[in-house]
C-alpha cells in the first residue's frame, strides 16, 4: 500500500520515516525500509548501518517534540507483502490514564497468579491497548493535546532541525 506523502516525515537513501496512516495516536510512527526485504540479513551493508543512527536521531526527535513517558521501538513484521519496517510508538501520561481507565485492560492486567503493582505496567498491555483503541476502535480515547496533522508538523520541524 502507497505511503499518501501526507503522512511521510523523513526519508534518507534506504529508509522512509512516516505517521502511521490508520492510527489515531499522534506520534506514533513507522520506519521501513525502501527496498523490498523482509529481513534485517538481507540487507545492504549501507542500509544497516544507516539504521541504528536514524532510529537514534527519531528517538531524539520524538522525545524532544512530543516529550512521550515512554517510547517504544518494535519489529512484528510477519505480514506477507510489507518490507522490514519498526513500529515508534509514543505512550503519553493521558494514554497510560486511559489504559487504567478501561475496565477490560486493568482485567487483562490482572490476569493471572500475580497482580501486579498499578506502575508496572508492561509494554505488551500498552501497545496492545493502542493498536485496539487508537487503531482500530470506531471511538478512540479523547486526545490530549495536537493531533495528527499538528504533531507531523511539529515532527518534520523536529527533523529540519537536528
Amino acid at each position: 500500500m502507497p505511503i499518501d506523502p501526507a503522512f511521510i516525515l523523513h526519508q534518507t537513501e534506504h529508509w522512509l520515516l512516516n505517521h502511521h496512516q490508520s492510527t489515531k495516536l499522534p506520534g506514533y510512527l513507522m520506519l521501513g525500509a525502501k527496498a523490498p526485504i523482509a529481513s534485517l540479513a538481507d540487507m545492504p551493508d549501507a542500509a544497516l548501518a544507516e539504521l541504528g543512527g536514524l532510529l537514534a536521531r527519531t528517538q531524539r526527535v520524538m522525545e524532544t517534540q512530543l516529550q512521550p513517558k515512554w517510547l517504544y521501538i518494535s519489529r512484528y513484521g510477519h505480514m506477507p507483502g510489507f518490507a522490514l519496517h519498526f513500529h515508534l510508538i509514543p505512550v503519553y501520561d493521558w494514554v497510560e490514564q486511559a489504559f487504567w481507565q478501561d475496565e477490560r485492560y486493568r482485567a487483562l492486567h490482572n490476569f493471572g497468579s500475580q497482580t501486579l503493582a498499578r506502575d508496572l505496567t508492561d509494554g505488551a498491555e500498552l501497545t496492545l491497548f493502542v493498536w485496539r483503541e487508537f487503531g482500530e476502535s470506531d471511538a478512540p480515547p479523547q486526545i490530549q493535546g495536537p493531533g495528527v496533522k499538528q504533531v507531523i508538523e511539529r515532527l518534520r520541524t523536529g527533523f529540519a532541525d537536528q
